[in-house]
């Protein structure tokens, strides 16, 4: 093999490697979320964009935790949900609608979590079946309406691979049952935790930061993956 050749060969792995590597993601513009300093957070209903009823309650309900465990004192979904009932607010789209001044006035947290759900449920594929939830956060300042912070995250039972025995009738088979089983036993309830954790835990790259009352608060968030 020649120069030319030898040059050709290491240029062309280098660009193979190159194109394997993962796209770098811009970090996020925390300067409005460390200016707020938020340490107290309202979870609003989750809007639900997805045909399962059950996702409101799902994402919701899971919600506080992961900010909890961040740092931050969450308001109680039970109280929350009885205190927009009570004032006539009984829908998610009604909640989220309500000023950010009427909401401070109201419940007295520093910002407020918006919540979408696109995703949630069990779908039938040919020969496979995918318990999946997709959901999206703003945090917005009560005090001054300003976004804080923005961000998306999903969970999958794809996620745990699939086991392609028993050719395509078995497949099929599996499938049915799998669905079955995922959409009596509300699976995807497990699947909005996980994804709520993803999306509202901290510390990680270009997630929410940590509250006061974490160890984390005012460290340096993890690199990008």
């Amino acid at each position: 093999m020649n120069r030319l050749s030898i040059k050709f060969a290491v240029l062309a792995a280098a660009a193979a490697l190159t194109g394997c590597a993962a796209p770098r993601i811009a970090p996020y513009d925390y300067t409005a979320f460390n200016a707020a300093k938020p340490a107290s957070l309202l979870v609003l209903p989750p809007i639900n964009d997805a045909p399962d009823v059950k996702a409101t309650p799902g994402v919701w309900a899971q919600a506080t935790r992961p900010l909890a465990e961040a740092g931050y004192y969450v308001l109680p979904v039970t109280l929350v949900d009885e205190t927009l009932k009570q004032n006539g607010v009984q829908t998610a789209v009604d909640a989220q609608a309500i000023p950010t001044a009427k909401l401070r006035e109201v419940f007295g947290a520093d910002a407020a979590v918006y919540l979408k759900v696109s995703r949630y449920g069990t779908s039938y594929k040919i020969v496979d079946s995918e318990t999946r939830v997709e959901v999206e956060a703003r945090i917005i300042d009560l005090r001054s309406g300003q976004l804080l912070w923005k961000g998306a995250a999903v969970a999958s039972s794809a996620e745990q691979g699939q086991q392609q025995q028993g050719g395509i009738a078995g497949l099929l088979i599996a499938a049915v049952v799998k669905q079955i089983i995922n959409s009596t036993t509300d699976a995807s309830f497990n699947y909005a935790g996980i994804a709520d954790a993803r999306l509202l835990g901290a510390p990680q790259f270009n997630g929410v930061l940590p509250g006061p009352r974490s160890p984390a608060y005012g460290k340096p968030l993890p690199a990008q993956p």
